[in-house]
């Protein structure tokens, strides 16, 4: 796709004798300035290479010819996993109870220590007699028993049990507390601003709380960080101890295309239901929460991804070896330098309007030589029928040494004429 770019002509070697003159005049007073650490080069307009398009960040679902469905629930979103955009939500940041949603986020707690050498599959867990008494959801393990990480994390993920959380918790931070407050960690660094953990289960307490928006963040962190334990989420069933418990999800029975995520359930919170789905290499993450029963929470779910599969596609704009715009160097080697993001960008569109994106960039004028490689400059948005659909960081995508003297002095005169 063509990008906005906005090239100066620039050939030092044909300056007018004029500039030329004014920048040998200038030389020991501009020469002194920039000893004395006063400003690199006279004040310069900190303006816009492209005026951006204005506005919040708009749910791309909002430009959608057909409109989402009508859910029933107390709160629900959709979220594209490879471009990280929000396609359609309702009630995205009203607080709500997890219940055993909250397993998400403990078992992403519990994958960083399994990567972190902290844990192994292996390892065998005792159980307390504190994980043991755990009420509700149960894998039924004995007290003062032997069980393996590998073992418990599918009582955790195929059979929600509380006791298996819990005894898993005790494992990796010695109590249920210190692991909750683990959790409250990682939910910072994610950025959750709506959500609180007490517990590692998800049982019900006043402050235990998140939103629809944090837990689709959880999740899409979950299957982008940890691919490589994903299989759990789509096992759909285990048997410990003689008891045969099957996955609470019923979208791995009734679409192929569905490979986890986590059910939830309590009378305060209702039938909960976060699901993602793999469909021609694009993968999508639907949350539910508040449903009024089991098969309520299901067809919600398989709508909203339907809805979101058959309306969008979602395309690559560059790649993060490629810039996304080239802009003017003052005082450097070179005259240009490529601006770009960190990582390939991938946005989320209503079908066959991916041609129509407009990617616009402001960052900070003048850029000023020495940059560094993967300074951060500005930002770049991504619009359609004008409304924003997301916005990234720009970076330096190499560095560009300091000119040498005269070049300098005939740029600071330059910047006095623009």
């Amino acid at each position: 796709m063509p990008l906005n770019k906005l090239r100066l002509p620039i050939h030092r070697h044909y300056l007018s004798p004029l500039v030329v003159a004014m920048a040998l005049a200038m030389a020991p007073t501009l020469s002194f300035a920039q000893d004395a650490a006063a400003p690199a080069a006279p004040a310069a307009p900190a303006a816009a290479m492209v005026t951006p398009a204005s506005g919040p960040v708009t749910a791309v679902g909002e430009l959608a010819a057909v409109p989402a469905p009508n859910l029933t629930a107390t709160a629900w979103l959709t979220l594209d996993v490879n471009s990280g955009q929000i396609i359609a939500t309702q009630n995205p940041n009203q607080s709500v109870e997890p219940a055993s949603l909250t397993k998400l986020m403990a078992a992403y707690v519990i994958f960083q220590a399994l990567e972190g050498n902290r844990l192994a599959l292996d390892q065998k867990v005792h159980v307390s007699e504190n994980a043991w008494r755990t009420e509700g959801s149960r894998m039924f393990i004995k007290p003062n028993s032997q069980v393996t990480v590998d073992e418990l994390l599918q009582g955790i993920i195929v059979q929600s049990g509380n006791d298996a959380s819990v005894a898993l918790a005790e494992a990796v931070a010695g109590s249920e507390a210190a692991f909750a407050a683990l959790m409250n960690e990682e939910a910072a660094r994610q950025g959750l601003e709506g959500t609180h953990f007490v517990n590692s289960t998800g049982l019900p307490d006043p402050t235990h709380l998140t939103t629809v928006r944090d837990l689709a963040i959880i999740a899409k962190n979950l299957v982008t960080d940890f691919p490589q334990y994903l299989h759990y989420y789509s096992q759909k069933e285990y048997t410990y101890n003689n008891i045969k418990q099957n996955n609470r999800n019923r979208l791995l029975w009734t679409d192929p295309t569905v490979d986890g995520l986590k059910t939830g359930h309590t009378q305060s919170a209702g039938y909960c239901l976060v699901t993602t789905a793999l469909r021609d290499g694009r993968r999508v993450v639907s949350v539910i929460v508040g449903a009024a029963s089991d098969a309520a929470r299901t067809e919600n779910s398989l709508k909203l991804l339907n809805w979101s599969f058959q309306n969008f596609d979602t395309i690559k704009l560059y790649d993060n070896d490629k810039p996304a715009v080239s802009a003017r160097v003052w005082e450097g080697e070179a005259d240009t330098v490529g601006l770009g993001s960190e990582q390939a960008t991938w946005v989320t569109v209503p079908r066959g309007k991916g041609p129509e994106v407009k990617p616009v960039a402001q960052y900070t004028q003048p850029l000023i030589a020495p940059l560094k490689k993967g300074t951060k400059v500005g930002t770049v948005s991504l619009s359609l029928d004008g409304k924003v659909l997301r916005q990234d960081p720009l970076y330096v995508m190499e560095d560009v040494p300091e000119d040498g003297f005269f070049g300098r002095i005939v740029d600071k005169v330059r910047l006095m004429f623009e």
